[in-house]
């Protein structure tokens, strides 16, 4: 048996850490959207007795390191059987060190994938649950759509999808490790926190321009992307309505009301760079095939 699955990037309109939780995690207070860049990931049963990885991106681990891996095996413990034998197959398309939760997007599509493939049964919520124990944004990633998200990021709140927009993403050479930006973000002496409740007050009326002008991210103030003021640069020639970073970087992302805007900075951007996306809002953040 086989089962294929899509699984979502992600992109985080608001970013902001408020405290640090006693568990000594940061607690964050973000609104992430699922945008139709995938990943897509095969898993199918082998009666080996192992979980195999392969991926089209050589440079991802394919053993216990991968998030999927550690999904897989997470999940056979959860239903209390042993492992029957499984290959997953990543065919990567998200970038890696961007911000945009490809690792954690994979890990949330096999739990999916896993869960029908043997037909657990297991709800929303508890696959929700699995992943939180492997990483904060595979809550999300398995729900998808436009969510605020608060403390680890498991805590979630279902917002309206975002008006008709377009997205363009650029990962610049340059990545950033999740470890070192939040490193970052302790060592600053003052950090200047965006108006939450202004574009959690926007999203919820659909209000796409105050959203653009209340948006921030934290991690722009102690992450140094030296290809970021080149990016935005573009993307502003092109009536850009927010342009910014997403994550803990380095991907940045600009939203265009106009696809025709949004194709002219395209154009230009492929000059520069060589990853470069166009990208639309999706409503969920895992499909199956």
């Amino acid at each position: 048996m086989e089962i294929t699955v899509k699984a979502a990037a992600k992109l985080n309109l608001l970013l902001d850490l408020t405290s640090i939780l006693a568990n000594g995690y940061h607690s964050i207070y973000t609104v992430m959207q699922s945008i139709d860049i995938f990943d897509t990931i095969t898993v199918s049963d082998t009666n080996s007795n192992e979980i195999q990885i392969t991926c089209s991106d050589k440079s991802i681990p394919t053993d216990s390191r991968n998030t999927v891996y550690k999904a897989a095996a997470l999940f056979f413990d959860r239903i209390n059987k042993p492992c029957p034998g499984i290959k997953i197959h990543i065919d990567k398309v998200i970038p890696s060190q961007a911000g945009m939760a490809g690792g954690s997007s994979d890990a949330a599509a096999v739990l999916k994938a896993l869960n029908l493939l043997y037909e657990a049964g297991l709800s929303d919520a508890e696959l929700c649950s699995l992943g939180e124990k492997i990483g904060a944004d595979i809550p999300f990633c398995l729900m998808g759509g436009t969510r605020l998200c608060l403390n680890k990021g498991e805590i979630m709140a279902e917002l309206p999808p975002l008006p008709e927009c377009y997205f363009v993403v650029v990962k610049p050479k340059q990545g950033v490790s999740t470890k070192f930006a939040y490193e970052s973000f302790d060592s600053a002496e003052w950090i200047r926190h965006p108006d939450n409740d202004g574009f959690l007050f926007a999203a919820t009326q659909r209000d796409l321009k105050t959203m653009c002008e209340k948006a921030a991210n934290v991690f722009e103030q102690v992450i140094e992307i030296k290809e970021r003021v080149i990016i935005k640069h573009i993307m502003r020639k092109y009536n850009v309505s927010l342009a910014m970073m997403t994550g803990s970087g380095a991907a940045v992302f600009g939203i265009y009301e106009k696809k025709e805007d949004a194709d002219k900075c395209i154009i230009e951007m492929k000059k520069a760079f060589d990853k470069v996306y166009m990208a639309k809002p999706t409503e969920k953040g895992i499909f199956v095939v």
